[in-house]
């Protein structure tokens, strides 16, 4: 989707956002508290992380929303097995697709005709977005929006934190590998310049789970996100396995956090563990 065909087809995405980054222009969206999931780089299961966390908080009981911000790879609607759907307006509101009576989704992906059509925007057009997926979303009463972000520290994530109410702080994904670690740590420090505190680190694809022994091998190193946690004085919330089983609850759109754990699962316990980790953090901030 174009610029172009964007103001073509909406006539609030057309305007120019009338506000520089400096002014408190908070959109009117009844949450208590916004939690934003970042990472330094891509590919490090940013998403996957925040379809986990906010089915987790849904099935603690909270009303939770999960904004897809990735404006340009949004994969939240392929990872919940709702891409085939499209966000429809009620009279001046748009209306978010219901995951389960207390999950509500919106994502990008869910206005495009095309799941491979691209979209072309530049900066104006993307706070324009932010600010209609905010204020012009019946989201209705939240307890928790969960926001993913796409990696680094650019136009989405100044955006959301300029327009969103009650932002609670920020969730660091990365991997265990140097090069990983470097870039997650200027996440935490982009949240520290926002003065948001850094709700905690999570070491995605720490070690992988072999599919015919169980043993966990470490591809790509081990602890660098604990030691990135330290150093910076934030939680470190915990470490989750590579697992084929994993990926495949993704592209099958089956968050595997829903999976009933049956057998002894160490990828299930471990993203079962850094999740109640993670809410026993929010929850001790309320």
């Amino acid at each position: 989707m174009t610029e172009k065909e964007c103001s073509e087809n909406c006539s609030s995405c057309s305007e120019k956002p009338k506000s520089t980054p400096n002014t408190q222009e908070k959109s009117d969206i009844h949450v208590k508290h916004v939690i934003l999931v970042l990472s330094g780089k891509g590919g490090v299961g940013k998403s996957t992380v925040s379809v986990n966390l906010a089915y987790a908080l849904s099935n603690h009981g909270y009303q939770t929303g999960l904004l897809d911000l990735d404006l340009h790879g949004p994969s939240i609607a392929k990872m919940l097995g709702i891409e085939d759907l499209h966000l429809q307006a009620m009279g001046d509101r748009i209306m978010p697709i219901a995951v389960t009576g207390s999950l509500k989704v919106v994502s990008i992906a869910l206005l495009l005709n095309e799941t491979d059509s691209p979209v072309v925007w530049r900066g104006p057009m993307k706070a324009a977005a932010t600010k209609q997926f905010l204020g012009e979303v019946e989201w209705g009463n939240l307890d928790f929006l969960v926001v993913d972000l796409p990696p680094g520290t650019g136009d989405e994530a100044l955006n959301i934190i300029q327009y969103a109410p009650n932002v609670e702080g920020a969730v660091i994904v990365t991997t265990p590998q140097d090069v990983a670690i470097l870039d997650s740590s200027k996440a935490i420090k982009f949240v520290e310049m926002m003065k948001l505190p850094v709700l905690g680190v999570i070491e995605n694809m720490s070690g992988m789970v072999c599919p015919h022994c169980g043993e966990v091998i470490d591809l790509f190193g081990k602890g660098g996100g604990e030691k990135a946690a330290a150093r910076y004085k934030v939680p470190y919330l915990g470490a989750i396995p590579i697992d084929i089983e994993m990926r495949k609850a993704g592209d099958e759109g089956k968050p595997f956090i829903i999976r009933t754990p049956g057998e002894t699962n160490p990828t299930w316990d471990a993203v079962d563990k850094v999740m109640e980790n993670l809410i026993t953090v929010i929850e001790s901030r309320e």
